[in-house]
């Protein structure tokens, strides 16, 4: 009797150190990407030389007066035919001053994360019009009640590291109201880093009034950005886009940084051959570079190449193939290689259910982008439908998925406590085995990461269970999230004086 108890005591404390949370994360966010290399040296240099010749005999067109005046003063030149062509020298200046890493601070200074190098961090992008609803599993427009839950959902998973809106509020018909009320809804519910786009320049200013207010008062914002802004200044092929680029002014005005986003589409906007695609691309991503050179230099800025590609059957946009794998991998090796903080728009998989094709898609391209070393990787949770659903199941379901990324990129640490030398003989010449030994113990926390959605039980366990899928187990996850975690991340008076001042719905 009394070894048996033994052995139940014993099984006991195993399944409690099982369930035990790690004291080490054994995948936290921000591990070391880029031994995926797509491309070769020389592959780089052909890249970078084309992109090169391009801007510097074809150029950028459309290019409005304040910007033109601004490159022209830094070196570029006006061809007479409404394109302003960029020297290289122009090009490596504004290179070689740009920010190579800079940190985007979250209202809690624990949630902030520095971008650059070669640390990889996933989070989110994105504007889907359409919310797959948790209750009907159909699809239906998005609103600005969406957007808070989305906000306050992943404000509890670790592996969101920023959060860009990632819907749009259809509901929300004027768009000072929408940008006003989609900062609202960032500020309200989540203190990591954040990032929303701005419809026109003049959107810029009163929503840096309603920072300040969260921030502590008048400037404070601006001292230590909490928002960063995503603008697409370059409209594929090789032409500004003017509202965009008056964004880009009031953004280096009231210090918000930006990721300036190329989003070129294979065989539409750009060659369908990828080899010409990356180099048309990063042609445009250095033009935004340029012009951000021309206005302040060294100004943070996300250098987002975010190649995308169409399926050239249909013209559908195709989110989650091989080639978006590839093309984004190869896009963070060239960022990486001209030693610029790069941003990759991956794991925004085709498929409208959660189904096989959402997980297949998603955990190809999002891995891809991760081992070239992408520092950011957009659109990474919770987008479903070509970019243009989101889904509240997904953001858990991607959470668990980038720790399993994580946990590949970490790799494994090879030591003599690790090799295990005297552990393998004890085993050999004792039970035959390592359970329960202080070297499994400490590995079992230390190097395993343990989902809580994946199954794992015998099929006979997971029938008895209910037979749940994915879909139903993250479904009832997210219920839970949005039913318990309602956060107070401003203050009674703060929200007062927003209220006061601004039109929140």
């Amino acid at each position: 009797m009394s070894g048996t108890h033994g052995k139940r005591t014993g099984r006991s404390e195993r399944m409690a150190l099982r369930a035990a949370k790690p004291v080490v994360d054994p995948c936290p966010p921000g591990q070391i990407g880029g031994s995926y290399k797509p491309l070769t040296d020389e592959d780089i240099r052909r890249i970078y030389a084309t992109a090169l010749d391009l801007l510097e005999r074809l150029g950028m067109g459309e290019v409005p007066p304040r910007l033109q005046a601004d490159l022209i003063t830094a070196g570029a030149v006006d061809n007479g035919a409404d394109r302003l062509l960029f020297p290289p020298t122009l090009v490596e200046r504004a290179v070689d001053q740009a920010a190579r890493t800079f940190v985007l601070h979250g209202r809690d200074p624990a949630r902030s994360i520095e971008v650059g190098g070669n640390r990889v961090y996933f989070g989110t992008g994105g504007a889907a019009v359409q919310t797959l609803d948790l209750d009907s599993g159909l699809y239906r427009p998005s609103t600005l009640a969406d957007l808070h839950d989305f906000t306050r959902l992943q404000d509890t998973l670790a592996n969101v590291s920023w959060f860009t809106r990632c819907c749009v509020a259809t509901d929300v018909p004027d768009n000072l109201d929408l940008d006003i009320n989609t900062a609202y809804a960032l500020v309200r519910n989540t203190t990591k880093p954040v990032a929303t786009s701005f419809t026109l320049a003049a959107h810029v200013a009163p929503i840096v009034d309603l920072l300040d207010i969260v921030a502590g008062g008048p400037g404070e914002f601006s001292r230590r950005p909490f928002l960063k802004a995503h603008i697409s200044p370059v409209i594929s092929p090789m032409r500004f886009g003017e509202d965009a680029v008056d964004v880009v002014y009031e953004c280096i005005r009231h210090n918000i940084p930006m990721s300036c986003i190329t989003a070129a589409q294979a065989g539409a906007t750009a060659p369908a051959t990828l080899a010409g695609f990356l180099a048309q691309s990063l042609a445009e991503t250095l033009a935004s570079l340029v012009m951000v050179h021309a206005i302040q230099p060294g100004f943070p800025m996300v250098f987002s190449n975010w190649p995308l590609v169409v399926d050239l059957r249909t013209g559908s946009f195709s989110g989650g193939s091989g080639e978006t794998a590839v093309l984004n991998a190869a896009s963070a090796q060239v960022s990486n290689w001209l030693g610029l903080p790069s941003g990759v728009a991956c794991s925004m998989t085709d498929a409208k259910a959660i189904d096989a094709q959402y997980g297949m898609e998603k955990g190809l391209t999002s891995m891809a982008a991760a081992l070239a070393g992408a520092n950011l990787i957009y659109e990474s949770s919770g987008m479903t439908a070509s970019l243009l659903g989101a889904s509240f199941e997904g953001f858990v379901l991607d959470d668990e998925m980038h720790s399993n990324t994580y946990r590949a990129l970490r790799g494994i640490e090879v030591t003599d406590e690790n090799l295990g030398f005297d552990v393998i003989c004890d085993a050999v010449l004792g039970p035959g085995h390592f359970l329960g030994t202080q070297h499994t113990f400490s590995a079992m926390e230390r190097d395993y990461f343990y989902p809580k959605i994946a199954d794992r039980d015998a099929p006979r366990t997971w029938a008895e269970k209910g037979a749940q899928d994915a879909w139903d187990k993250a479904r009832a996850r997210a219920r839970e999230i949005l039913r318990d975690h309602r956060p107070a991340y401003l203050t009674d008076a703060q929200d007062r004086e927003i209220r006061v001042r601004f039109n929140i719905l």
